[in-house]
């Protein structure tokens, strides 16, 4: 979604935003990726990334859809998703943790 508003949106790709928002949202292009990476190599600091970007990603949208005017029914339920996922991702860490910590099985 991000990388979409970068191509299509023109810059700032974020303009309604403050700097601030912008920029985090921004970030998103490189930080969704990394995480994803990071998991798919079965690496612990990815399941910190990922509760930290989406914990953070609840609290900026939670900011743009309540704290700013012009929030649409659509944009709540987005949020509310964003949110149940990062409540979903620490609830669920530390059974996910050591399943991240064994080495996958190979097909030798």
């Amino acid at each position: 979604m991000h990388l979409v508003q970068l191509a299509t949106g023109g810059w700032p790709p974020y303009a309604w935003a403050p700097t601030w928002l912008a920029i985090y949202f921004t970030s998103l292009t490189l930080l969704d990726p990394l995480t994803a990476s990071l998991l798919f190599a079965r690496r612990t600091i990815g399941l910190h990334f990922a509760i930290l970007v989406l914990v953070a990603d609840a609290a900026a949208n939670g900011y743009a859809v309540y704290g700013l005017s012009g929030a649409t029914p659509t944009s709540r339920i987005s949020q509310a998703i964003i949110s149940l996922l990062a409540l979903a991702t620490v609830i669920t860490a530390p059974r996910v943790r050591p399943w991240l910590q064994r080495a996958p099985h190979t097909n030798a």
